[in-house]
């Protein structure tokens, strides 16, 4: 089988800058927020929605970050934002140093509920978005084949969605991603919705294409296990104005092994994390009611 990977990176060699260049490599990120705010506006004043405040980021090529929070800690708005899907309302997102004003394919984005169109068979999926880039139809469909053979589908290129299973459809998605050669892979809680050992199975899945692709990756999810398994580096979120709680390194050599001891302090030091977030909101709760009684 012929790889898709694009011809500077080797399959199954660790994608990560050459030591030679790795002082400018981290003074240059792939991907950077400054000071980023998002707003969204409700009928008035008092109903907008405050989903980022003053948030700083870095992502640098081949990085594996994960992104873990309470809900309304603006998770999925900043892969809305490093998509291009939004706009920040203050800020600005840099992919390349360059302000993201829209959608490109070098940030694609894999969805929790993995968004096949189930008109297309798994084949037509993935080469709808090369067909949007102007791909000839055969070379589009050998490619769609070639990514299809990489996530395991090969002998289900021309099944419908309705004939694969929810983790099927994800490596579809996880394919549609593939053959773009995108800079940025974002997703949003990919693997939420699966059994634990289809998770597992996907989890190293992932890995193994992100060793191989290069890709600088955003993951965002509410499984600490799975952060820490996963990433080179997790942040965590408090929802605004707090905003970044924390970050954790993640130095275990890969092949990572689930029950590595090392994993569960990493897991431990994130659930301290997210407790003292969780007493800081309730605290300001009881300040907020107190007030109000007085």
């Amino acid at each position: 089988m012929n790889s898709i990977l694009p011809p500077h990176i080797a399959a199954h060699e660790p994608a990560r800058p050459d030591p030679a260049h790795a002082e400018s490599a981290q003074a240059q990120p792939l991907l950077e927020l400054r000071q980023v705010s998002k707003v969204f506006d409700g009928q008035d004043a008092s109903a907008h929605v405050t989903a980022l405040s003053g948030f700083d980021l870095t992502l640098h090529a081949g990085e594996f970050l994960a992104v873990v929070g309470a809900s309304g800690s603006g998770k999925s708005t900043l892969i809305d934002l490093v998509a291009g899907f939004t706009r920040p309302s203050a800020g600005e997102v840099l992919f390349q140093g360059r302000n993201v004003t829209g959608p490109g394919p070098d940030r694609v984005v894999v969805f929790q509920d993995h968004a096949v169109f189930p008109w297309y068979t798994a084949e037509g999926n993935v080469a709808y978005g090369l067909r949007r880039q102007g791909v000839r139809r055969k070379e589009a469909r050998a490619q769609a084949r070639e990514a299809l053979a990489q996530v395991g589908l090969k002998d289900f290129v021309k099944s419908w969605p309705v004939a694969l299973s929810g983790g099927m459809r994800q490596r579809v998605a996880l394919a549609r991603a593939l053959v773009l050669h995108p800079s940025i892979l974002l997703l949003d809680e990919p693997f939420a919705s699966l059994d634990v050992m289809t998770r597992h199975m996907l989890q190293d899945q992932l890995i193994a294409l992100w060793r191989e692709s290069g890709w600088g990756v955003i993951f965002v999810t509410h499984m600490l296990d799975e952060a820490a398994y996963l990433a080179d580096r997790i942040v965590v979120l408090n929802p605004p104005p707090r905003g970044l709680r924390g970050q954790e390194v993640v130095t275990i050599p890969r092949p990572r092994h689930r029950d590595d001891v090392a994993l569960a302090d990493i897991v431990a030091t994130l659930e301290n994390h997210m407790r003292r977030s969780d007493e800081n909101i309730d605290k300001n709760v009881d300040a907020n009611i107190s007030g109000a009684q007085l």
